[in-house]
């Protein structure tokens, strides 16, 4: 039997004054414990020792105890791995009176109806997504890892954690680690055209923090919210679980008809947009569209939240300019995340808010989770300054285009009359329309059951679609997987 790695052991209860001899009470309580389940056949228990040391008691007593418990069977050596647990259990009479050979705890009972969950629990729910099983074609949001430079981050996560000053390791500010957060800003003035200060930026676990925080601050229930439709399930997810109506207002080839948006509910509170690159369409927001938009906002004291999750991967000219350039009165909230650009375990994120929003949005933030992970906002401090940062997305840029490029010859070839491919201009992922009454959540369960991934996109709208499609996501997946993954669907529907 294969021992198992030491853990904590329960609270062992000694009593000083009691006459039971203290090796007595020790072998009695281990008896217990071997018999009761909290200690598992195979488990490593401490050396005499180290619970001499614990118990502040005088090691003779300890080796007595587990003499005993040897002797009778329910403590045996491993060799390499110590005092452990015997793999079975003695019976007779070395049990105390009553008690029941060892078992695994009980399951709990089944029960015939669903339990009870709050409303907001159950706005949380969706359908299995199949699609999040495979980690190769087509994982929406997925970043080419293989490629990441791991030995230069590596570097700068052990410079950091071998010296490591005490601020680092305690609780850090809600708003973030401020030379992140001047570089962030330096970042978004030059590429993004954002006009901000490092004071405005709010770190946050990710966009999707960030748009919980925004839903928390801005909004009270019943409040109403523009949505693009179709648009990103975790903002429906984040503003429905605070009790928000959402409003869908369409996509078009311009972006956001903000003309519709007003027709179907002028006095909404807030509008929630991705400028840059819709998601999941591609689309970008032309200029007209977007002095409508912030000028309905400012007639309507009304919230503009951009998220600007992918826009560094334009294939055709320069970034687009973020929609809080063009802000005049101060209505746009901006997020960004390093979750696409970096990896997204590392689970770091941004927002950059009006200065007069700042208390608001820090006692939000400190609110949600106190703060984000210092050591990885220091390590990505250095990321950003010594030039590794701007050298990656670089790189990654012509990387995601030869993705891209092979990914629509594959389509092509293989899938030309079954796939209408729309918004392949930037990001890393594109929309395939399915043909009329094909179910794109029938073809993403197939495609998982083959070891593709496929995001139905059916699932960004908030009503039904009169066409489905696939989202289909390229950056994480390599030349060959991308051929493999669509000649396999082509027996998907």
């Amino acid at each position: 039997m294969k021992p198992i790695a030491a853990s904590f052991l329960p609270p062992v209860a000694l009593d000083a004054k009691s006459s039971t001899p203290m090796y007595q009470q020790l072998s009695d309580w281990f008896r217990r414990a071997i018999i009761d389940g909290q200690l598992r056949p195979g488990q490593r228990v401490p050396s005499t020792r180290s619970l001499a040391h614990e118990l502040k008691i005088s090691r003779i007593p300890v080796l007595s105890a587990y003499e005993q418990l040897y002797a009778e069977g329910y403590l045996e050596t491993f060799t390499g791995a110590g005092t452990c647990v015997a793999s079975s259990i003695p019976g007779g009479a070395s049990k105390p009176s009553g008690a029941k050979a060892w078992s695994a705890p009980p399951k709990v009972a089944g029960h015939s109806a669903p339990r009870r969950i709050s409303q907001r629990a159950a706005l949380m729910h969706g359908p299995p997504q199949t699609w999040l099983s495979n980690l190769g074609a087509f994982r929406v949001g997925l970043p080419a890892l293989d490629h990441f430079p791991l030995a230069t981050w590596s570097k700068l996560v052990n410079r950091h954690a071998r010296h490591a000053p005490i601020e680092v390791m305690a609780y850090g500010d809600p708003m973030g680690y401020l030379p992140l957060r001047e570089a962030i800003a330096e970042y978004l003035s030059t590429v993004r055209a954002v006009r901000c200060e490092a004071s405005q930026i709010v770190m946050t676990t990710g966009s999707q923090q960030g748009l919980q925080i925004c839903a928390h601050v801005l909004l009270d229930a019943k409040d109403l919210v523009w949505m693009e439709e179709p648009g990103y399930p975790g903002a429906h997810q984040a503003f429905k679980t605070a009790g928000a109506q959402l409003i869908p207002v369409p996509v078009d080839h311009e972006g956001l008809d903000v003309a519709e948006g007003i027709r179907r509910g002028r006095g909404a509170r807030a509008a929630y947009i991705s400028p840059s690159h819709q998601f999941p369409l591609g689309t970008t927001m032309s200029a007209t569209r977007r002095l409508q938009l912030l000028s309905w906002a400012a007639a309507n004291d009304a919230w503009i939240i951009e998220d600007d999750y992918d826009s560094e991967y334009r294939f055709s000219g320069r970034p687009i300019a973020s929609l809080q350039g063009l802000d005049t009165e101060d209505r746009v909230i901006y997020l960004g995340t390093f979750s696409k650009v970096m990896f997204p375990a590392m689970r770091l994120g941004y927002m950059v808010v009006p200065k007069d929003m700042v208390a608001a949005f820090y006692a939000g933030r400190d609110a949600a989770d106190t703060f984000s992970s210092t050591l990885y906002q220091v390590v990505m401090t250095d990321f950003i300054r010594e030039g590794h940062f701007a050298r990656h997305i670089r790189k990654m840029r012509g990387l995601y285009m030869e993705r891209r490029t092979t990914l629509l010859e594959a389509i092509q070839k293989y899938v030309p009359h079954e796939l209408e491919v729309i918004g392949a201009e930037a990001g890393m992922q594109l929309v395939a329309l399915l043909p009329p009454d094909v179910s794109d959540v029938a073809v993403s369960k197939k495609a998982a059951q083959k070891g593709v991934s496929v995001r139905p996109l059916s699932l960004c709208y908030l009503n039904p679609p009169e066409r489905g499609g696939l989202i289909l996501g390229y950056g994480g997946a390599q030349l060959q997987d991308i051929r493999d993954g669509i000649r396999k669907l082509k027996s998907c529907w």
